[in-house]
């Protein structure tokens, strides 16, 4: 990712935490209705809980855009965990498309083609260390 890009995410995220809750909810309303093969993996989810993940998830990500090595190892867990509950690659790809446009919802007219890039570009980047290490063995594990 460029300076630029990274620029952009931090400026663009620091207009969506004031609305952190809202989208959040955007978010996982709109994933359920157009992919609703994910729901039953959220059927014993405390959806609340699970909001305050993704919205920690992605702050933690935009804090560390210039040293997203030092998350690697965090995100191969999290893919392994995603695995076990049945994620599969679609998943991925609608997750994508669902955090697109929230932050396009969230965003207005500063969602450019600019941001859209950067923000594509940082969640491919994410989702594919997670699903390249999604099936295999932790490295913690005995």
């Amino acid at each position: 990712m460029t300076p630029k890009q990274k620029g952009l995410i931090r400026e663009t995220w620091n207009e969506i935490v004031p609305i952190a809750d809202t989208a959040a909810e955007l978010f996982y309303n709109r994933l359920l209705e157009v992919a609703p093969s994910i729901r039953p993996l959220f059927r014993s989810t405390d959806m609340v809980e699970q909001s305050k993940k993704l919205i920690q998830a992605l702050t933690v990500a935009v804090k560390n855009l210039d040293n997203l090595e030092a998350l690697t190892p965090v995100l191969e867990d999290l893919g392994r965990r995603h695995l076990r509950y049945g994620v599969v690659a679609q998943h991925y790809e609608d997750v994508g498309k669902t955090l697109l446009w929230t932050l396009k919802q969230g965003l207005g007219d500063a969602w450019t083609p600019e941001v859209a890039a950067a923000w594509t570009d940082l969640y491919a980047l994410l989702s594919s260390i997670m699903q390249g290490t999604g099936n295999e063995p932790s490295r913690n594990a005995a």
